[in-house]
């Protein structure tokens, strides 16, 4: 039962909120434009805040279903931390679009705030700190992602959730490496930018 807990995260994961909005709204493929990225930050650029709001509700929500529904399935914590993981995966690497999707900070703040709220609630509060500091969406998801495990120790959970925490730092940061050349170059768009079409 463990192994299907695993199975319908990366499946949840998998479904491209973003991608699917704005291909129904205005008939277009979101990875055209702007950043390329079918989360919320890039909705907004070319939706508008009420989509990307929902777009990312949506991607909160599948972190946390995912979780919820490896508890109730196997209850093991490793089950449910795999789970946790694979519900990611399937967001950065969704089977629907070629393994070719989002960055996970959205889906990544669901699945915590299932597993952990305090740490949840302290990576959200550092990561808008950021943001409201810089306007750089990416930078707040970037140190947010990288606090997961030490927020993890400082709460005293197992190693294994800390072996966890790391694996998800990991694969967020990796996801934004794009944007860290941006941001070291200067040229990384900010918050409320309009997008362009990708060349």
């Amino acid at each position: 039962m463990g192994f299907l807990a695993i199975i319908i995260a990366y499946l949840l994961g998998s479904i491209p909120f973003g991608y699917i909005f704005t291909l129904l709204a205005r008939r277009i493929d979101i990875r055209q434009y702007g950043s390329g990225n079918i989360g919320a930050t890039n909705v907004q650029r070319l939706l508008g805040w009420r989509a990307a709001f929902l777009v990312l509700l949506l991607d909160l929500g599948k972190g946390s279903v995912a979780v919820l529904l490896a508890r109730v399935i196997s209850g093991e914590t490793a089950v449910i931390l795999a789970a946790a993981l694979a519900v990611l995966l399937g967001h950065c690497y969704p089977i629907f679009l070629q393994f070719k999707g989002g960055k996970g900070a959205a889906t990544g703040v669901g699945l915590l705030l299932a597993l952990s709220a305090p740490v949840c609630a302290a990576t959200v509060a550092l990561a808008v700190l950021i943001i409201a500091l810089t306007r750089y969406v990416s930078l707040g998801s970037i140190i947010g992602a990288f606090s997961v495990p030490f927020l993890l120790l400082f709460f005293n959970y197992e190693p294994l959730y800390l072996l966890f925490g790391a694996a998800m730092a990991l694969l967020i940061i990796f996801r934004h490496r794009e944007n860290i050349v941006r941001l070291l170059k200067g040229t990384e768009s900010r918050l409320g930018q309009r997008a362009e079409r990708r060349d």
